[in-house]
């Protein structure tokens, strides 16, 4: 499986991960706020079609890591971004929009399938503001998933800012330009 995040569309991008299971603990952590909060970002999710989506990042409560990089620094003390449930069949699919700027707004998916003791993760982000909306999506995600991979395993989390910036730059290359 390739681990790197992939192009699957003009606007969108897809990255699959192999996770310890059982199903229920992965969605766990893709559905309650305290422990999503631990990966990606905390809030409260009405996990209802047309349910409201609040994420609250907080970056540094993320690892160890604090530094924030400079083009990054009004994400210091955190941001909420909104959004609206679009799908959700527990434990298997939740979907929802990536901001609720009207007629703007992506969609993130996470379909989990079941293989044995672990969980497949494919996560795609849909309706990306073009190349370097997806090459910072894709960097991000990469993090953030890398985060929940090691807490998952037991592990400490990995830096999210470094992570970020390296595989930023993987993208880079990876992704073709038009």
């Amino acid at each position: 499986m390739n681990q790197y995040a992939t192009v699957a569309g003009p606007d969108t991008v897809r990255l699959e991960r192999t996770l310890p299971g059982p199903i229920e603990r992965v969605w766990a952590y893709l559905t309650e706020p305290e422990k999503r909060a631990k990966w990606l970002a905390g809030g409260p999710m009405d996990l209802r079609v047309g349910g409201a989506v609040e994420l609250r990042f907080l970056h540094a409560d993320l690892s160890a890591e604090k530094a924030v990089p400079e083009r990054f620094k009004k994400l210091e003390c955190g941001h909420i971004m909104a959004g609206r449930v679009t799908h959700c069949e527990p434990p298997r699919l939740l979907a929802y929009t990536w901001g609720d700027e009207a007629g703007k707004d992506g969609e993130v998916s996470f379909e989990l399938t079941e293989r044995g003791a672990e969980v497949l993760l494919i996560l795609t982000h849909r309706r990306l503001p073009g190349r370097k909306g997806m090459i910072s999506v894709a960097g991000g995600w990469h993090a953030h998933v890398g985060i929940l991979e090691d807490i998952l395993h037991g592990h400490a989390p990995r830096g999210f800012w470094s992570t970020h910036a390296t595989l930023e730059a993987e993208y880079e290359r990876r992704f073709p330009t038009p």
